[in-house]
């Protein structure tokens, strides 16, 4: 699992928050290994795995995956049309997504460059 610095703010608390939400990080895990273990996406993810089988639920009935018995493992599959829930996202597919954080790069990116306000 990775750890994550937290910023503190200018009154002394932290707030934690992501990017992502953790229904985007179970899928991000399943489309980086479609015979993963529930546990282990857990474990990858940072929840537990009640959280993570209920994820898996939720992203099935929305369409966004398949899950096929083989053996006594599951097997899933990413559907990457499937378009992102939010209105001012939906005209997006989470392939996207998918093939921006699931690509394998020979090199490292490059630096962003500094944003400007």
């Amino acid at each position: 699992m990775t750890v994550m610095a937290t910023p503190q703010r200018e009154n002394g608390s932290q707030r934690n928050w992501m990017f992502l939400t953790n229904h985007a990080h179970v899928l991000l895990a399943i489309a980086r290994n479609p015979t993963a273990r529930l546990r282990d996406v857990a474990d990858e993810v940072g929840v537990t795995e009640r959280a993570a089988q209920a994820i898996v639920t939720d992203l099935e009935a929305g369409g966004y995956l398949q899950r096929t018995r083989v053996g006594r493992r599951n097997e899933y599959t990413v559907n990457p049309a499937g378009r992102f829930r939010h209105p001012a996202e939906a005209y997006q597919h989470v392939g996207a997504l998918l093939a921006l954080f699931t690509e394998q790069h020979d090199t490292p990116p490059a630096a962003a460059p500094p944003l400007t306000t």
